[in-house]
Order: structure tokens, then C-alpha cells, then sequence
């Protein structure tokens, strides 16, 4: 039988375009990881404001 849990260190990870940190993958985002730019929410709307 396969363990197909992940750890933290195995998941995927890219760089937050408004704050700059890293972030990992989670599984709300499974189907859209390519077209997620932010960490959060609230860096979400800080990008906006900047643009």
C-alpha cells in the first residue's frame, strides 16, 4: 500500500508576486495552482491597489 500523504517539504511551492514569501501548495488550490499569484487574500487586494 502507497503513503500518499505529503510533507511540507515535498509540496510545491512559489513566491508570493505581492509580498515576496513563499507559499505552498494546498488543496483548495489543486485546480487552479498554475493561475494562483498570491499567499493570501489580503495580498490579493494589495496587488490590486498597487496596479
Amino acid at each position: 500500500m502507497t503513503d500518499k500523504r505529503y510533507t511540507k517539504s515535498t509540496l510545491p511551492e512559489k513566491i508570493c508576486a505581492a509580498c515576496g514569501r513563499p507559499f505552498a501548495w494546498r488543496k483548495k488550490w489543486a485546480r487552479d495552482w498554475d493561475e494562483v499569484k498570491t499567499c493570501s487574500e489580503r495580498c490579493k487586494g494589495d496587488l490590486r491597489r498597487k496596479s
